[in-house]
């Protein structure tokens, strides 16, 4: 290296023959650029001037001098056809941008995919994208414009606490996503997610209309979380809708507290439940009849009221309970591994359901089960093991139970606890159903019973 490449990269001394100020000016023009954040280009390259990039860097500068990342992509392609002039399959971004606006084909784009998989810019989803983001700006005109008929004070309902919950949620997954490059990831927790969480959010609130603040909140993470993507509707909701100071790009990422990832499950467990229920009302009551709605509510279906019993059983008990301390026993949190099939057998055999008189019925019962939660738990982790869930079902269906009689069209519904004999009693000659289908944790039963109106 010379006299001068190693005054203005290592910081030696000086060179004799230059000015100090303007060797100064050499340095800081350096530091300015080095060491560089990123560098991408496409996967075909990684074996020939990206790898010698590194050589280069290694060998001749500092090691906090080295580049901090390198991002590789594939080639994209036009509607999943190979892009090409010969056959016509080829568009400009100047022919993109005039037929579906910047910031739809920078959507399409972020949306075309992640990785060194080539990525597919498909029309349908630009045109998609200018609907999309067309309906959004007149949503928020809508909202902000009867602002004074939103819920006032800070959140206070369970609805209120799981949207927060799910804004926090988006917020910190996003800013991973954009950090690590994965725009299709970014746009899909940032954007997708958040809205189909604003969504359920409106529908659970049901009369009692949504809070104020979180909406307000709503509007300013979701416009700042997209705006790397479409920086024209961001900053168009930013001035013109939001009111505020300022350019959107320069007003920094937004905060978020810790999520609360009980509340998730819990969430998860309430929505699951209602599908489940609404299952469970088609094959008790509804018969052959079909709805020509997807998941409408059971009062337009019938013309009788249909009061709903669910069933709850908050902990596993008996053989099953048997099997999840097994094989919380022979897990390895470590590794997330189980050990050797026959020697869970063989602990299931000299457990206490081992021991039982009709072991050989159960048994055929416990390889299922078991099975089923040596795969959960690999996925997720050791809770899957535990005997309860980590929140009050029963608690969290009370919670709702209006969102639960709204969403499934019942005219009452009551919460129960499968091990209550005065509540099993309610569901009179239909009590059987509960040993047909007994509840578990995670997994309530419901008994609908019809009167007339």
């Amino acid at each position: 290296m010379s006299g001068i490449s190693s005054s203005v990269m290592v910081h030696t001394p000086n060179h004799p023959k230059i000015e100090p100020s303007i060797l100064n000016k050499m340095k800081q023009e350096f530091t300015y650029w080095y060491p560089f954040d990123l560098r991408v280009s496409g996967k075909d390259l990684i074996q020939n001037h990206l790898t010698f990039s590194i050589f280069n860097h290694t060998a001749i500068m500092a090691k906090h001098h080295w580049p901090r990342g390198f991002r590789c992509n594939g080639h994209i392609m036009l509607n999943s056809e190979k892009m090409s002039k010969s056959t016509g399959n080829f568009r400009t971004l100047r022919q993109s941008i005039d037929e579906f606006s910047a910031d739809a084909t920078r959507f399409s784009l972020a949306d075309a995919g992640d990785g060194v998989d080539d990525a597919n810019f498909v029309f349908e989803t630009a045109n998609s994208a200018i609907l999309r983001l067309t309906k959004e700006i007149a949503w928020i005109e809508e909202v902000l414009a009867a602002e004074a008929s939103l819920r006032t004070g800070p959140p206070s309902t369970y609805s209120d606490r799981v949207f927060e919950n799910e804004i926090n949620i988006a917020v910190l997954t996003t800013k991973k996503n954009y950090e690590k490059c994965m725009f299709r990831e970014a746009l899909k927790t940032g954007c997708y997610d958040l809205q189909a969480a604003r969504d359920e959010y409106r529908l659970s609130c049901g009369s009692g209309g949504m809070n104020r603040d979180l909406v307000w909140r709503f509007i300013d993470v979701q416009t700042r979380l997209i705006t790397p993507i479409c920086p024209h509707y961001a900053e168009h909701v930013w001035r013109e809708l939001l009111r505020k100071d300022g350019l959107v790009v320069n007003a920094g990422w937004p905060t978020a507290d810790s999520p609360d990832e009980t509340l998730k499950a819990a969430n998860k467990y309430l929505q699951d439940s209602i599908v489940l229920m609404r299952k469970l009302l088609q094959k008790q009551i509804m018969g052959s009849k079909k709805s020509n709605k997807k998941g409408a509510p059971a009062a337009t279906l019938t013309e009788e009221k249909i009061t709903g019993l669910i069933y709850v059983n908050e902990q596993f008990d008996g053989w099953k309970a048997e099997c999840l301390n097994i094989l919380k026993s022979k897990f390895d949190r470590n590794t997330g591994t189980f050990a050797p099939d026959g020697e869970i057998l063989e602990a299931l055999q000299k457990s206490s359901a081992g021991q039982d008189a009709n072991f050989k019925k159960v048994q055929k019962l416990c390889m299922p089960f078991l099975r089923f939660k040596k795969e959960e738990a690999i996925a997720i982790g050791v809770q899957a093991l535990n005997l309860k869930l980590p929140f009050g079902e029963i608690e969290v269906l009370q919670e709702n139970s209006d969102l639960i009689k709204r969403q499934i069209g019942l005219e009452l519904v009551e919460i129960l606890s499968a091990n209550d004999h005065d509540a099993r009693a309610k569901a009179g000659s239909f009590s059987s159903l509960l040993d047909q289908n007994p509840p578990s944790p995670g997994q309530p039963t419901a008994i609908f019973l019809l009167s007339n109106r």
